[in-house]
């Protein structure tokens, strides 16, 4: 791979039973950089392939034809190495290992000790404001605590990359505004770059510095949004360029469907 890109996809098509009965097409010719730090953003309507997409970067399906580098790796050698977390639309949390077990998980795996486990799932279980849950298994817990959870675990080591798929979909909305700016501030802090989907206009509006139309199956590229709003803050949201940037990813949207 030359060049800078944190995620390279060139050419990249998945069809599900290929060649068989319920033969799908899901994504077609898709092209994307996203640059090392960057937060970017996957919109469009159901069923267009963001989640399919967002999982052939993670190497947890293979495309059927076109290539995808991670920090220029093929996608299962950066998977192998551990370059990125993932925090997806289900929890995915082991019910027999409590909470804080659940979140000290990938650093186990990664060799830490005990005691930075423990003091790393400490830290992570503050942020997520569920402190007071560390020794509580989940089932214990609501599925949007839940799901806070599954988004600490996937910050616990501090990855090159996150690839979020709706993390945020199950909270209330105080308690999603409030991971959104958390996710951004240490974005920020590690100089992350964020893969991220969402079927919000304003969540994307809010968190991205590109956002990524996808058009109805097979998803192709639609459109790229740029979006420049400074630092975000929670004030960003009444700013009158958010609102002109999120009318944008809406009209770019109803292009879309206008479409189909």
């Amino acid at each position: 791979m030359t060049g800078d890109a944190a995620v390279r996809v060139r050419s990249v098509e998945k069809t599900f039973n290929l060649g068989k009965v319920g033969e799908v097409a899901a994504i077609r010719s898709v092209d994307l950089d996203v640059a090392p730090g960057e937060f970017v953003s996957l919109i469009g309507p159901s069923g267009c392939g963001k989640s399919t997409l967002l999982r052939l970067i993670a190497d947890l399906i293979e495309p059927s034809s076109g290539t995808i580098e991670v920090f220029g790796k093929p996608a299962a050698q950066a998977r192998l190495d551990q370059d990125y977390g993932m925090a997806f639309q289900r929890s995915g949390l082991f019910d027999w290992r409590k909470i804080a077990a659940n979140i000290e998980l990938p650093l186990e795996l990664m060799g830490w000790t005990k005691e930075k486990r423990r003091q790393r799932s400490a830290e992570m279980l503050r942020l997520v404001k569920l402190d007071e849950f560390a020794d509580h298994y989940p089932q214990q817990l609501s599925g949007g605590m839940q799901q806070r959870v599954a988004i600490a675990r996937a910050l616990s080591f501090k990855p090159q990359l996150l690839l979020m798929d709706e993390p945020f979909g199950a909270l209330d909305e105080m308690t999603r505004e409030h991971m959104q700016s958390e996710l951004i501030s240490i974005k920020t802090e590690l100089d992350t770059t964020v893969v991220f989907v969402t079927h919000s206009i304003a969540e994307a509006a809010f968190m991205s510095d590109r956002v990524v139309v996808l058009s109805p199956r097979p998803g192709e590229i639609h459109e790229i949004i740029d979006v420049d709003l400074g630092t975000r803050v929670p004030d960003t949201r009444e700013d009158p360029e958010f609102f002109k940037k999120a009318t944008e990813i809406r009209e770019s949207l109803r292009s879309v469907k206008a479409a189909e």
